[in-house]
């Protein structure tokens, strides 16, 4: 069995960088899809990690070891996407954007072909207003992670997981 998350350090309450923010996004794909991609290891992070490792059956200590990586799903970096992305992570972006945008912020990205431009961009960004989270037409960890209310998950959820970047041992 591979590990989602192999070779990653032990991290608790005041650890920052990356190792956090993969923590952050393993624990928000888990049940916890307000918690804030943000590089710090916060109050907020500690309860989520908490609550993970109950559900786990693990001592909830709100500390990040061995035992709690290898629980975890895999918490790898979705691509960043912005003006000039292009491929099949962009097309599923544009086709999640159109099929949600009509019952949420209305504006969609006018096709799907694959390639970011200003419609898309425009489409982001209405996106990015409609959750109340920085606009500035570029998806990253903060708008992959816009919870989609009444649909059963986060964005990034819906274009895809399997656009995660492979993981990395270090």
């Amino acid at each position: 069995m591979i590990m989602a998350n192999p070779g990653q350090p032990t991290i608790q309450r005041g650890s920052k960088g990356e190792p956090v923010k993969r923590a952050q996004r393993a624990l928000r794909r888990g049940r916890s899809p307000e918690l804030i991609v943000d590089g710090v290891f916060g109050r907020a992070t500690e309860e989520c990690v908490k609550r993970f490792q109950e559900r786990a059956g693990l001592r909830p200590d709100g500390i990040v070891g061995s035992k709690t990586w290898a629980a975890l799903p895999d918490g790898s970096a979705m691509p960043v996407l912005k003006n000039g992305s292009t491929g099949r992570v962009v097309s599923r972006l544009q086709t999640v954007l159109t099929d949600e945008a009509p019952s949420r912020w209305q504006i969609t990205p006018q096709g799907i072909d694959g390639i970011f431009g200003r419609k898309t961009k425009a489409s982001v960004e209405a996106l990015q207003d409609w959750a109340d989270i920085p606009v500035d037409g570029v998806v990253g960890d903060r708008t992959w992670g816009v919870e989609l209310a009444g649909a059963g998950g986060i964005f990034e959820r819906f274009v895809g997981l399997e656009f995660a970047e492979a993981p990395v041992a270090h």
